[in-house]
């Protein structure tokens, strides 16, 4: 890697606590007692810490699902047809599950604003195109075109003019949909100033995707049940993988995907449903919805105060659930591919979550740090295990192949 390229990775090392975390062994994350005094410091007060967050979380969260729980329309509608997603899922079908876009719209390009070319340092573009994707389950269609808003898909394209590069494509967590604050949370700028293109992709519901009465970004996203939640998951997979039919047209060839929480469960999906990815990298992931709400309180008592109004089963709303998550696929994208991210100290997403979806992906890589959901103690140290993976899979600008020095790491803080 070039000195200039690193220059952006040194500032961020000098920001951020950089207290190193390690790869998994063979039998999994290290127990406490294999943490070295330091580092359960930082866990225990990291996971503390994420505990208080959860629970302000977890409150708006029962105040989103609680139309799902009282009223008697989204009731019925949960009872009538969250066995079709139960039933789908049952088959472990990709192609059943997550059909292929069988169109292609107009991608509609513009420059964005100034703040995003300043934060990227290059040419910058708002990406939107009007989503052909229709509901899954036939009963719910009319219903999902008339979510306008959520119908336009949305993204923000960091490209290279003497392009097309490697493009790293990024989703973001729930809530978390600003452009600007997944560029620097992610330190997108550093990517961006090695060599890769970058797409930051808008979830359903999300950002310009909701709609003019959410009361916050993601509103939706739970507010429609768990009906609601399997159509969202079908249309997030739907409309990426259009964004990567738009980015294979303009001559990219190299295409990876990391998202963090929410973004991490989409792209751990991706990883069982496309196989164009190069490199999947779930950052944070949850991988079992309902497991992890069981341990979010309040949140768990309105979901389960909705299925026993509903008179719903347990088990069709876990198989529901089930029919989006990466759990219950296999994995098309191939082991040595795969790097999973998660942190000892996170409450939000346990590292309990990114444990399953390690055992289901064979075992592949995964890194630790001891930090929680949303302070990364040791970034720059998973930073440079990325750029390790990266490279180790051949997925890198042309500047990391013609510069020797490509295979040093970046500088530590």
């Amino acid at each position: 890697m070039s000195g200039d390229a690193a220059e952006p990775l040194a500032t961020i090392a000098a920001s951020v606590p950089n207290v190193p975390g390690d790869d998994a062994t063979a039998s999994g994350l290290p127990a406490p007692g294999d943490l070295s005094l330091r580092d359960r410091v930082v866990v225990e007060v990291s996971a503390a810490a994420d505990v208080v967050v959860r629970t302000a979380a977890s409150t708006l969260l029962a105040a989103t699902v609680t139309p799902f729980s009282v009223g008697r329309t989204v009731a019925r509608r949960e009872r009538d047809n969250l066995g079709f997603y139960a039933e789908l899922g049952a088959l472990h079908d990709p192609e059943r599950s997550f059909p292929r876009p069988t169109s292609m719209p107009t991608v509609r390009r513009k420059r964005a604003n100034h703040v995003a070319q300043a934060v990227a340092n290059g040419p910058v573009e708002a990406l939107a195109f009007d989503s052909p994707f229709e509901a899954v389950n036939p009963a719910l269609r009319s219903f999902w075109k008339t979510l306008d808003r959520n119908n336009v898909a949305h993204a923000q394209h960091w490209r290279h003019a003497d392009g097309p590069r490697p493009t790293l494509c990024v989703i973001h967590g729930f809530l978390a949909s600003p452009y600007l604050l997944n560029g620097l949370f992610l330190q997108l700028p550093w990517f961006y100033q090695a060599g890769f293109d970058i797409l930051l992709y808008t979830l359903p519901f999300h950002g310009a995707r909701a709609s003019r009465l959410s009361p916050f970004s993601g509103h939706g996203f739970f507010s429609h049940g768990l009906t609601g939640v399997a159509e969202a998951m079908a249309q997030a997979v739907h409309d990426f993988r259009i964004f990567v039919d738009y980015l294979e047209s303009t001559g990219v060839e190299q295409i990876g995907v990391t998202g963090i929480s929410l973004g991490g469960y989409t792209t751990s999906l991706i990883g069982s449903v496309d196989d164009r990815m190069k490199v999947v990298m779930p950052n944070v992931p949850v991988v079992d919805i309902g497991a992890l709400v069981q341990q979010w309180f309040p949140a768990s008592t309105m979901v389960e105060a909705g299925l026993n109004w509903g008179g719903i089963d347990r088990e069709i709303s876990d198989g529901s659930l089930a029919y989006s998550s990466a759990l219950n696929y296999q994995p098309l994208v191939p082991k040595e591919r795969r790097l999973i991210i998660t942190g000892l100290g996170d409450r939000l997403a346990p590292p309990e979550q990114s444990l399953r979806l390690w055992r289901h992906w064979d075992r592949p890589a995964m890194h630790w740090f001891p930090g929680n959901h949303l302070l990364h103690v040791s970034q720059p140290d998973y930073l440079r295990r990325m750029t390790h993976f990266l490279r180790d899979n051949d997925f890198m600008p042309d500047e990391w192949r013609s510069n020797n020095r490509a295979r040093v790491s970046p500088p530590k803080g």
